[in-house]
């Protein structure tokens, strides 16, 4: 756990923003020998070393209380933008301010003295983030509580588990009540019930106004706490963004190798509106249905689709049909439909499997459904050339409101099962608000209407 220490800025009425990076860059000089660095510095030989940049140019701005998610492959800058961000790293040039108290889980333990106590560490840390004695004796139950260690608090953390480490230094950084908060991927460690516990604890740190810094691997972690997203790639920021949209490159990014994923990398760069997210904005349609009925809005298209590069098989042609066979986008709660797709193969394969999920506008996976994990409903094999008509079928117990659909195909090669091709927003459906809706959340899960009755 790491703390700013420079004395923070002052908020003014000119630069609001709770965190400005300006033109932010770092270079290393890597040395093929430690002599080479040595010789240099003593008889100023000539340059022996090669520059490497892990931060290149990169500029943003964070308001106060917004929560700003960082995401990008491994060796991408982003704990070396944090650090810089926490004033632990200086840049080779650009500039950094942060207003407020800041908080930061960085490297797992970072800041804790092995020999000492988790309590005396504690005190330590608070310290360090700016607390008094005072008010760390007032939150230190509340710490304590949070990090559920019991009688391991008054042990020394040497002997503690990378788990136990998290909870105390995750404990004592949100109980600092800081202005900014910055989490690097620390919750990775902790088990789901503790994941779960943070989440709802940096939810209402969100909620007091407090700025987030969120760096992590898992999307849908980013996707359900942060407002905003940026891709880091080789040190140069890709693309700056709507969360659903940046992680969906993001994946495609991570999916790609070798001269494919540097094509992939500049088509990122230079896509005109990759910053842009959701559905296109279209003029009212008049229908001459009810509002409660099925029909096909042909303005109602998504503008967030990622497609990720064919490997063998192509798909195309997704659409979702009701029970008479009709194409439409608007859906009715409690009805049933088919979602289809065709995939046309350029490639032999075998045990080729097909899937299908729904996601939320804010990207949050709700259903799904893959024969991939039945042995017997995959297809055995498929010829070059071949064409095939996907159908799964599923009843809309969805609560009103705009999903996507996303869709796969795969092919088992040495026991492990390839995506082939892949679709990330392929389809776009609204479900129809009715009169009779009990439901909350995004599934309705009751089977009839609620009962309330005398004792």
């Amino acid at each position: 756990m790491s703390s700013d220490p420079v004395q923070p800025a002052k908020p003014s009425d000119l630069d609001p923003a709770a965190i400005t990076v300006r033109n932010v860059s770092k270079n290393y000089r890597l040395y093929s020998r430690p002599t080479h660095r040595l010789a240099e510095a003593l008889f100023s030989r000539k340059k022996s070393y090669r520059e490497f940049s892990a931060l290149s140019d990169i500029s943003f701005d964070v308001l106060p209380g917004e929560t700003l998610g960082i995401v990008g492959r491994n060796g991408s800058g982003k704990s070396t933008l944090l650090q810089i961000i926490c004033g632990t790293l200086q840049p080779t040039s650009g500039s950094t301010t942060v207003r407020g108290r800041i908080a930061a889980l960085l490297e797992l333990g970072a800041g804790f003295n092995t020999e000492f106590t988790g309590r005396e560490n504690v005190y330590l840390n608070a310290t360090i983030l700016g607390m008094s004695q005072k008010e760390i004796d007032e939150r230190f139950p509340a710490i304590e509580a949070f990090a559920g260690l019991g009688d391991f608090i008054d042990q020394p953390v040497k002997s503690y588990s990378s788990g136990m480490f998290v909870r105390l230094a995750f404990a004592t950084a949100i109980h600092s009540d800081p202005d900014v908060l910055i989490v690097d991927e620390a919750l990775a460690v902790g088990d789901e019930a503790f994941q779960r516990k943070c989440f709802a604890r940096i939810e209402k740190i969100q909620a007091g106004g407090a700025t987030v810094l969120f760096v992590s691997h898992a999307p849908s972690s980013v996707l359900q706490l942060c407002s905003r997203a940026i891709l880091l790639d080789d040190g140069e920021m890709l693309m700056d963004g709507e969360p659903k949209t940046v992680i969906g490159q993001y994946q495609r990014l991570m999916n790609a190798t070798g001269e494919l994923a540097a094509s992939v990398r500049e088509e990122i760069l230079s896509a005109e509106e990759s910053s842009q997210a959701g559905i296109k904005a279209a003029p009212k349609v008049e229908v001459e249905h009810a509002p409660n009925l099925d029909f096909f809005d042909p303005n109602l298209v998504p503008q967030s689709t990622v497609e990720y590069d064919a490997e063998g098989a192509r798909i195309h042609d997704m659409q979702i049909l009701n029970a008479d066979g009709e194409r439409v986008n608007q859906l009715s709660m409690g009805q049933d439909y088919t979602l289809s797709y065709q995939v046309s193969f350029t490639e032999a394969a075998e045990n080729v499997g097909f899937g299908m999920l729904i996601k939320s506008v804010g990207g949050l996976e709700i259903a799904g459904a893959t024969t991939s994990r039945s042995k017997h409903r995959l297809l055995p094999a498929v010829a070059s050339g071949e064409l095939r008509r996907v159908r799964f079928p599923f009843s809309c117990s969805l609560v009103p409101g705009t999903y996507f659909f996303n869709a796969g195909v795969t092919r088992e090669i040495d026991g492990e099962m390839i995506f082939m091709h892949r679709i990330l927003d392929g389809a776009v459906f609204k479900v129809a608000l009715s009169e009779d809706v009990y439901a909350t959340g995004l599934v309705d899960i009751l089977t009839g209407e609620p009962q309330i009755d005398n004792p």
